[in-house]
């Protein structure tokens, strides 16, 4: 803790010390005009009991899902979160903790992670999982990287129905490290996976494609997966978590890495952040994977233990070893979702996504009915979908604030050609009552 003068003898001798007049002198290299003359203007000392109350005050002006109902997703979703997350991160062994540095007193928390690991890798159908990534969007960069680390080649081929946020941070890493990435493309809001193809050369480290992407809609993924591989690239696939209740996951269509968005997992909205990386691969490429992976083991009197079994970023090792730089310690939201698949189960996370899917395909059919909305795609979707209205998104969503209702995602913000788009999100959150004063709102 640095030393901080707090009387006029302190400040004296420091001044002395340093060989300044006045503690004014320090800063003479200010212009005068840009200096203020007067004292800040800030309240007097507060009470905790006024300081608890004030602070209440301010974050009742911000909209939140207590009072309204949320049909915005693009990436962070309003999903129910079960009572046993809470109890189980709010211990101050797990939430206090950091890296786990010292295996013979941080089991508790090495299991943990491995539990996420085990469980990323049945939720994906991936081979090896890791617990570092911050989230989605950086850990599809980070795929992206590790594809030109495996093939030596540096050209990244993605969709443009891949979410605009990821790509953009891809686009950055792309600029960083040399590459060059490449946008296929769509077809509405499915990919043009002839374009897809076309552009995949013997240049083309990695093929990345979302699923459910961006729009919502679902990709038919078999042959990107068969065409990436037939040129030497890797398969990188993007998806939703929650989907993977219904869907087929992307190691079933031979995906090489797969990375998603933990957030949906347990973990609240909180105006957008924290979130939760997932990101698995298949075996053979687990020593070029960023992050660090924990695994299990025995001691020498044959009982179960856990450690760090991999650490490639470049603190551990050198440097010019490392994958990645971008090894946090995500354990307390990976804990999080951890306990939020356990409590839900495999039947329960099914649940949860036959949910969503149903409520949102009631909400699409009861908006075609409506006279100045549309559906304008019919790509089959899972929880969210595109609908085209009759005035600009950004007033419509004004309005609906004014019912307490947080509308859909302003697509022209993203696709020019989608102005007056919105893409609406239905989860297992939203009821019968609510979805029909949206689609009121709407119809208004």
């Amino acid at each position: 803790m640095p030393y901080i003068p707090n009387t006029h003898a302190d400040r004296k001798r420091m001044l002395d010390s340093i060989g300044a007049a006045s503690i004014s002198e320090l800063f003479d290299q200010i212009p005068e005009d840009l200096v203020m003359q007067r004292p800040l203007d800030i309240p007097g000392p507060l009470s905790e009991i006024e300081i608890r109350s004030h602070a209440c005050a301010l974050s009742k002006e911000n909209s939140n899902l207590e009072d309204h109902a949320s049909f915005l997703g693009a990436g962070i979703y309003d999903h129910y979160i079960p009572s046993t997350v809470g109890a189980v991160i709010g211990r101050s062994e797990f939430y206090t903790s950091y890296t786990p540095y010292q295996p013979e007193i941080s089991q508790g928390n090495l299991q943990s992670i491995f539990e996420f690991q085990t469980l990323a890798c049945q939720l994906t159908g991936m081979e090896v999982a890791n617990a570092s990534m911050y989230d989605a969007a950086s850990a599809l960069a980070e795929a992206a990287l590790m594809a030109t680390s495996i093939t030596g080649r540096k050209e990244w081929v993605v969709s443009s129905c891949v979410h605009p946020a990821y790509r953009e941070v891809m686009r950055t890493y792309a600029w960083a490290s040399g590459c060059k990435l490449v946008e296929a493309g769509r077809n509405g809001i499915k990919t043009d996976f002839l374009e897809l193809s076309t552009l995949t050369t013997a240049e083309t480290a990695c093929v990345v494609v979302q699923n459910p992407n961006f729009f919502g809609a679902l990709e038919s993924l078999d042959d990107a997966g068969s065409r990436a591989h037939q040129s030497g690239a890797l398969f990188i696939a993007a998806c939703d978590p929650i989907s993977l209740g219904l869907i087929r996951p992307p190691g079933d269509y031979d995906a090489d890495i797969c990375v998603a968005e933990g957030q949906s997992l347990g973990i609240p909205m909180s105006f957008g952040g924290p979130l939760l990386g997932i990101f698995a691969c298949k075996k053979k490429y687990v020593r070029q994977m960023p992050g660090r992976v924990v695994g299990a083991t025995v001691d020498t009197e044959g009982r179960r233990g856990y450690t760090l079994t991999l650490q490639t970023r470049e603190q551990h090792i050198r440097r010019e070893r490392a994958t990645s730089n971008i090894c946090t310690n995500e354990a307390l939201v990976a804990l999080a979702s951890a306990v939020y698949l356990t409590t839900l189960g495999k039947l329960g996370l099914q649940q949860v996504a036959n949910l969503c899917l149903q409520k949102a395909h009631y909400a699409m059919e009861t908006i075609s009915g409506l006279t100045d909305c549309g559906i304008p795609f019919d790509a089959p979707f899972f929880k969210e979908f595109v609908v085209q209205c009759s005035r600009p998104v950004d007033e419509i969503n004004r309005r609906l604030l004014d019912r307490k209702i947080i509308g859909g995602l302003d697509l022209g913000r993203f696709y020019p050609d989608l102005a007056d788009h919105m893409l609406v999100c239905v989860t297992e959150m939203r009821t019968r009552d609510e979805i029909h004063a949206f689609v009121e709102g709407l119809a208004e």
